[in-house]
């Protein structure tokens, strides 16, 4: 990745600068880790021509609170074992979860969906499908999940884009390069540089503060159901 993607030592020391950047906190629910996407996301994002600080939370010192210095902070999440974001991420701009194209990972995302959901008072949120065959089955994730986030949870899931599954990721994972740097033609790196694109045009919320995560309760909360090659959410 190129050098305008900082390392976490330095981009940590330079986090309590004064002028407040993007910050978006990514979120992998179930399957892979999302450490490859933001990976891919930031090289994307640079070739936008945007200076990212990309920061691992399960790596790196939390500070008390979050100021960027006019970069984007592409922050990869971790959900603390209730599924709520640690007080960190949870200052983020926006929350962006990444889903599977398959029911286990669908299913398990939109579980977690609502807990993020219950934890934070959470108005909205930003989801994308990482490997799907194609466009048409990414659209039908995306609106099956806005539809049943809207109707059960009063939740808008915003769709985020899609990464559709192509062999380069894993030979650019190989070469321990991005997708986007060492085959920029290939179809996952133009999806990266189209999600990119739209993410640079999100409107910025008028706050930054979101609810703190509530001591866990124990809920009964409604039933996913599932029917062939098109996960449902009932």
């Amino acid at each position: 990745m190129r050098k305008a993607v900082t390392d976490q030592a330095d981009g940590l020391r330079r986090l309590m600068a004064a002028t407040p950047g993007r910050r978006v906190a990514v979120v992998g629910c179930e399957g892979p880790s999302v450490s490859s996407f933001t990976r891919n996301l930031a090289a994307a994002l640079v070739q936008e021509g945007k200076d990212v600080l990309l920061i691992d939370e399960r790596d790196a010192a939390q500070p008390a609170s979050i100021q960027g210095d006019g970069r984007m902070l592409l922050l990869h999440a971790e959900l603390d074992p209730h599924g709520a974001l640690s007080p960190w991420a949870a200052q983020s701009d926006h929350i962006l979860v990444v889903l599977q194209a398959h029911a286990a990972s669908i299913k398990a995302s939109y579980a977690c969906i609502k807990g993020l959901h219950h934890a934070h008072a959470l108005q909205r949120l930003r989801v994308l499908v990482d490997g799907a065959a194609d466009a048409a089955e990414a659209r039908r994730i995306l609106a099956n999940l806005a539809e049943a986030g809207w109707r059960y949870l009063s939740l808008a899931l915003e769709p985020a884009g899609w990464v559709r599954a192509d062999p380069h990721l894993a030979r650019a994972q190989r070469l321990n390069a991005t997708v986007v740097d060492a085959f920029g033609n290939s179809p996952a790196a133009l999806d990266y540089r189209q999600v990119a694109s739209s993410l640079l045009q999100w409107p910025q919320p008028r706050t930054h503060k979101r609810v703190p995560s509530p001591p866990p309760e124990t809920t009964t909360g409604r039933q996913l159901a599932f029917v062939p090659c098109m996960p449902a959410l009932h």
